[in-house]
């Protein structure tokens, strides 16, 4: 298929390469702001561009609209994409660009912050600013779906005003597209707020919008992530530490988040003192490494945290576990010299690496750079250690994609980007390489000429944030998790209470002897309905004890998502499942 470039060049491209359905949902978002410019003439529109699995645009309507409007905008794109209008660029002055977009702010605010050719795109009595690149005409601009609407504040900054987004996908064939609504609602049906209420894991309060309550079955899930966490980080070397979740004013004022981040915090006066809770984990990490003098023999020094952490998050922007005002942090403060610094991070990318495929989870690495502005240091140390980041991830064989302009204010960073089992991708880990705050805090270590020498500081969080990332795996399983992490592990079913409850009891008191999570139903209830109350609750093992079972001290056991029943001897099913505990599966 022919693209239209930036540059005005065509270009042919595969139709089934990821630049081709980029350019494809591109192109339909226009075909979107152009639908609504005609139903809609008072719009005023802000960007649309391509995302992963399809497009947005964020539009600023005079009255509001509902997601029942994404229909009559959905069969006006239709009758515009059947015309096979031409897409066309158009070079512009930026005289002529600010006049042709003189009653739309937001297309006022890009034009005056672009240094380069000003191109637009038409199609038919619609133009956009945008550099492209596009399909030729609207023709193969068949198969799209509008999906869902959103607020979003414009260029994600809350002190600008909220506009509407909406959400679509388009695809080259019918197929593929019904194939994508297919996992769309499969997606629903693994809503993390769903299930977390179904299987008791978690629930929210109107009384704390963004603070999660932990009920009884997620602090066992939540526990067992915990515990499999702290072993790694026993196993690389990492020592245990606890800061307060409060720290004066003067202490946010030196690390700069009182500048940087102080719209986030939550603060209070204590004394007549102003106090901040913390929003990060990192100040008093640097505190406990500056509690003692150390020699350059004593480094690396690996700091491990689970630390809790608040930040104030806009209320529509809270969203169940993903998004939440209180959370705890996997977190790790590693203090090295620089000659140790390459090593390090490989370690860690090894680290990285064992972690996420206990879970199944695939990743892709982006290099974040240093911002435009809103920065600390100095640039000439900034592009070392984004240089120090990209040597570690070549010389572990792992590539990378550059994300420029997206680092933490202090310093460059490695984010871990995860795709679950339903195609979606998450932000999880990241790996922050500071030279600036050890300075900052007149950190130093004492080198092999008795001299003061700045360390240089790693920041790593694996999981991210343990309430999202125990949200992204109860729908990467759809709530059916893997034995070792389950809430419970198996059910207990007596056929007839009058003559298989005793024996049921006795399995019941050997598995927990042998430390099983398990439950017995003996509820007056027919069997099959306490099968699939079982089924239900997603437990891994529904065991079931009847005449034979009882006969045999045998057990017949099911597994979830399974027909098959299986009978077997107690101790063959115990080493069985303690094997498949051991072993993560």
């Amino acid at each position: 298929m022919k693209i239209q470039l930036h540059d005005g060049s065509i270009k042919e491209i595969d139709k089934n390469s990821k630049e081709a359905f980029e350019v494809l949902n591109h192109s339909t978002s226009h075909l979107l702001a152009n639908a609504v410019l005609d139903l809609y003439p008072d719009a005023k529109f802000g960007i649309g561009p391509a995302i992963d699995e399809g497009f947005y645009y964020d539009i600023d309507f005079k009255e509001p609209i509902v997601e029942a409007d994404l229909i009559k905008i959905e069969n006006h794109m239709h009758e515009i994409a059947s015309k096979n209008v031409k897409i066309e660029r158009e070079e512009l002055s930026v005289e002529k660009a600010l006049e042709l977009f003189k009653d739309n702010p937001y297309k006022i605010e890009l034009i005056k912050e672009l240094n380069e050719t000003i191109t637009t795109f038409r199609q038919g009595n619609f133009i956009d600013l945008c550099r492209g690149p596009h399909l030729l005409s609207t023709e193969q601009i068949k198969h799209f779906k509008l999906l869902s609407i959103a607020g979003a504040y414009w260029r994600g900054d809350s002190k600008n005003k909220q506009l509407v987004r909406i959400y679509g996908t388009s695809w080259f064939s019918a197929s593929d597209l019904d194939n994508y609504l297919k996992l769309v609602e499969e997606r629903k049906k693994r809503d993390h707020r769903l299930l977390g209420k179904q299987l008791d894991l978690f629930m929210l309060s109107e009384y704390g919008p963004g603070f999660p309550f932990w009920l009884p079955n997620g602090m066992i899930l939540r526990e067992q992530i915990e515990q499999f966490w702290k072993k790694k980080q026993i196993e690389y070397g990492y020592d245990f530490v606890k800061t307060p979740i409060m720290l004066s004013k003067e202490l946010w004022i030196t690390s700069g988040h009182w500048d940087h981040y102080q719209n986030n915090m939550y603060t209070t006066k204590i004394d007549d003192k102003e106090f901040a809770i913390k929003p990060m984990n990192c100040p008093g990490g640097i505190l406990v490494y500056k509690n003692n003098m150390h020699s350059y023999k004593d480094l690396p020094i690996r700091l491990a945290e689970l630390g809790h952490v608040h930040r104030h998050e806009a209320s529509g922007a809270l969203n169940g576990l993903f998004r939440v005002r209180s959370f705890t942090q996997d977190d790790a403060h590693i203090f090295c010299r620089e000659d140790q610094l390459i090593d390090e991070i490989k370690t860690l990318l090894k680290f990285y690496d064992e972690i996420y495929s206990v879970f199944n989870l695939d990743y892709r690495i982006e290099l974040s750079t240093r911002p435009e502005s809103d920065y600390i240091g100095d640039i000439r140390i900034w592009d070392m250690s984004e240089k120090i980041l990209e040597d570690a991830c070549r010389e572990s064989g792992k590539e990378f994609k550059i994300n420029p302009g997206d680092g933490a204010f202090y310093g460059p960073k490695l984010d871990f980007k995860l795709k679950d089992s339903m195609g979606r991708v998450w932000q999880c880990g990241t790996i922050q390489l500071d030279m600036n705050l050890p300075h900052r805090f007149e950190c130093y270590y004492i080198d092999s000429k008795g001299e003061k020498v700045e360390p240089i500081m790693l920041h790593r969080a694996c999981l991210g944030s343990i309430e999202r990332f125990i949200g992204i795996l109860i729908e990467h399983y759809g709530g059916a998790f893997p034995t070792w992490l389950a809430p419970v592990q198996m059910c207990i079913l007596p056929v007839n209470n009058n003559f298989h409850l005793e024996y049921a009891k006795e399995v019941y008191k050997l598995f927990k002897n042998n430390e099983f999570r398990v439950k017995l139903d003996d509820e007056n209830e027919k069997l099959g309905y306490r099968l699939r109350n079982a089924q239900i609750k997603k437990i891994p093992y529904t065991i079931v004890t009847g005449d034979n079972e009882v006969k045999d001290r045998t057990i017949t056991y099911r597994r979830h998502g399974e027909q098959k029943q299986t009978t077997i001897n107690l101790d063959e099913f115990i080493e069985m499942v303690k094997k498949e505990i051991k072993e993560m599966k």
